[in-house]
């Protein structure tokens, strides 16, 4: 049995053994630890005792920061529009009808009578709202009837709708990028996509607007980066994310190239079609049926049902795996509650008009050319958009000395033409958060139920307003 004697010669032995150095380590150690412990005092702070005067002097004094920022006082959320009934080609706005290039109603879907009635048949048999996610008891079979419908369309294996049109991009591009991984997207991309970036945490490569070159230039810098570090990169998911028609430019994105460079590359691509879908193509297929590429060569289609479709939500689609991850990845999938029926209904509606009249889309072409036509002959502005585009930004030729006075004075231009009987809107940015800040435009949408008498009304009515709004502003600035 070891006594208390042996533990204490197995001590001294071990003692003898250490080196010198170590010895004198532990020893300057045990030293600084005894001065911490017993002879360091505790740190107290000094106190004042206050009189009572001196108390109220400092409550009298202080100041408490406001719970949010002052807003300006021409803040456009201080003074919002009116609208009266229903938001067609004609609105109604604070009691005086409008033409509308306001809204993104491309192809006249709202106020259709089919479409209203086919929402209240629905709306009496299953009620307004499914009262819960799709995956918690919200999957009504209308819903699946919509998926299965937009997925024959398309030619895709499948699709996941979702009830809220901004959530498809910003939540499902974090469903498959994560942190560690790389994305190429263009850094003309609308505010969803740049939410999905933040919320990915992936490192983000963004090349120049719809410049294939200086993607190329950046995968092939990656690709150097892969070659030094070939462990590392057997793990790399790389993904490719662009718009199919750009909400802040009205231009396309240069698919069969991207494509060539998805391929050579070994990236994922993700598309947006929240504008090209029901415009683009001779069926409103999107940018795919534009270029005449197979659907199957993009990974990843999201879509906003709310800009042609006259309702909400929105959709993903593409193979079923893929899908099957979405409905357990996106969180805006998940954890929203499911699209109400009507408007699924509505959408379904929808999607058979795009089927039975195709000329839709020839009009909607035809409406939107004759207006770029008439809105870049505009002294003193500068138009961005294609001419096939809806979708178009009217802006000042050169700069002002601050942005905000660009701002004021477009904002001038489209007060000076609704005066006149026409809706123009000016484009919102958050300024502090957009990646690329745009030049301040106005943005001018076009619609297929538009007649060539009604735009071209419309288009004058804005040039007369540009004009005179810039010839006040002139007048100012000589006096």
């Amino acid at each position: 049995m070891r006594t208390g004697v042996w533990y204490l010669q197995e001590i001294i032995l071990q003692l003898r053994s250490a080196p010198a150095y170590l010895l004198l380590l532990e020893a300057v150690l045990l030293v600084w630890l005894i001065k911490v412990l017993f002879f360091t005092k505790s740190y107290k702070p000094h106190r004042t005792k206050l009189t009572q005067k001196e108390k109220e002097d400092l409550v009298e004094e202080w100041t408490p920061e406001p719970l949010v920022p002052d807003t300006p006082a021409d803040h456009p959320g201080l003074h919002p529009r009116s609208f009266e009934g229903k938001l067609g080609k004609i609105i109604r706005i604070n009691g005086q009808d409008c033409i509308n290039l306001a809204s993104l109603n491309f192809l006249d879907m709202n106020g259709n009578e089919e479409i209203e009635a086919g929402a209240i048949k629905t709306l009496k048999k299953y009620g307004v709202g499914a009262c819960g996610p799709r995956g918690f008891y919200g999957t009504i079979d209308i819903h699946l009837e919509l998926e299965d419908k937009l997925s024959a369309f398309l030619g895709l294996e499948e699709v996941a709708q979702y009830s809220y049109g901004f959530s498809v991009l910003s939540t499902a591009i974090p469903a498959y990028a994560k942190s560690g991984d790389v994305i190429f997207c263009d850094e003309g991309a609308c505010f969803a996509i740049q939410q999905g970036l933040r919320a990915s945490r992936s490192k983000v490569w963004f090349f120049k607007h719809n410049d294939a070159d200086d993607l190329e230039r950046m995968m092939k810098l990656q690709d150097d980066i892969d070659q030094k570090n070939p462990q590392k990169a057997l793990t790399l998911r790389r993904f490719l994310v662009v718009e199919g028609l750009y909400m802040n430019y009205g231009d396309i994105c240069p698919l069969p190239k991207l494509i060539e460079l998805k391929k050579r590359y070994k990236v994922r691509m993700f598309l947006d079609e929240s504008l090209s879908f029901g415009v683009l193509g001779a069926n409103g297929k999107g940018v795919t049926e534009y270029f005449g590429v197979p659907i199957t060569d993009v990974d990843w289609i999201g879509a906003s049902l709310e800009n042609c479709m006259a309702t909400t939500g929105g959709f993903c689609g593409g193979r079923a795996f893929v899908m099957n991850h979405q409905r357990l990845g996106g969180l805006g999938y998940a954890f929203s509650a499911a699209l109400p029926s009507m408007l699924a209904s509505s959408t379904i509606t929808s999607l058979e008009q795009m089927q039975r009249s195709p000329d839709m889309f020839v009009t909607l072409a035809r409406n939107a050319t004759y207006m770029q036509q008439k809105l870049e002959s505009i002294p003193g502005m500068t138009l961005k958009g294609l001419p096939i585009s809806p979708i178009k930004h009217l802006s000042l030729e050169g700069s002002m000395e601050t942005r905000k006075q660009e701002v004021c004075l477009l904002e001038e231009v489209v007060q000076e033409a609704e005066s006149r009987g026409v809706a123009i809107v000016l484009a919102r940015y958050l300024d502090d958060m957009e990646y690329i800040l745009p030049k301040p435009s106005i943005r001018v949408a076009v619609s297929s139920g538009f007649s060539v008498e009604e735009l071209s009304r419309a288009a004058d009515v804005v040039a007369t307003a540009c004009a005179t709004v810039l010839a006040r502003h002139r007048g100012v600035e000589a006096n």
